[in-house]
């Protein structure tokens, strides 16, 4: 029998990355996830900064980083500054780094919920390519009479069904998403 599980835990797998992707993405408050592209070199080796120090949100347009060795301020200053997609000017006063999130403009706004809108479109390209593994094992099974023809359709149709749950959940997650990125 052909097992199905194996396929809805990679499309799972694609929702999850898919949620990570558009936690990154800005909106007008500021957040802790915000920081988690940015890679910092301490001690001749670069670590996401997070591994580095320690990042809260103590109110909505700033952000505070305390890195867990002082010494590396400067060098978790310099790396969020030198992360231009962020676009954030962080200042530090020796022992912390505060980094103020600047509100959003109507052009960034839109060009925030283009950029995730192309998120959307690499999951649901992930999904497809699930999708297609899926049903190429299927018909590889098939050709090699380990199914028939009646197993196959009920595969399909399997697919095809955890594919429009999964598509769902992407789109009503994009739209919370540009609601969000859209309110002021």
């Amino acid at each position: 029998m052909f097992d199905t599980d194996t396929y809805e835990l990679k499309m799972n797998g694609a929702l999850e990355h898919f949620e990570d992707e558009l936690r990154k993405v800005r909106t007008g408050r500021a957040h802790p996830g915000m920081l988690d592209g940015v890679m910092v070199e301490v001690y001749g080796t670069k670590l996401p900064l997070n591994q580095a120090a320690n990042i809260t949100a103590p109110e909505a347009q700033m952000l505070l980083v305390t890195p867990f060795d002082p010494s590396n301020v400067a060098a978790i200053s310099a790396a969020i500054r030198d992360n231009q997609s962020l676009g954030f000017n962080p200042s530090d006063d020796g022992r912390i780094v505060r980094v103020p999130v600047p509100a959003l403009t109507e052009e960034r706004r839109k060009q925030l919920v283009k950029q995730t809108g192309e998120k959307v479109e690499e999951a649901r390209i992930a999904l497809r390519n699930i999708r297609q593994d899926a049903l190429k094992d299927a018909k590889r099974q098939k050709d090699a009479k380990e199914l028939s023809e009646d197993d196959v359709k009920r595969v399909e149709a399997e697919i095809d069904r955890l594919m429009s749950e999964k598509q769902q959940a992407i789109e009503s997650i994009f739209k919370a998403k540009e609601q969000d990125i859209l309110t002021i």
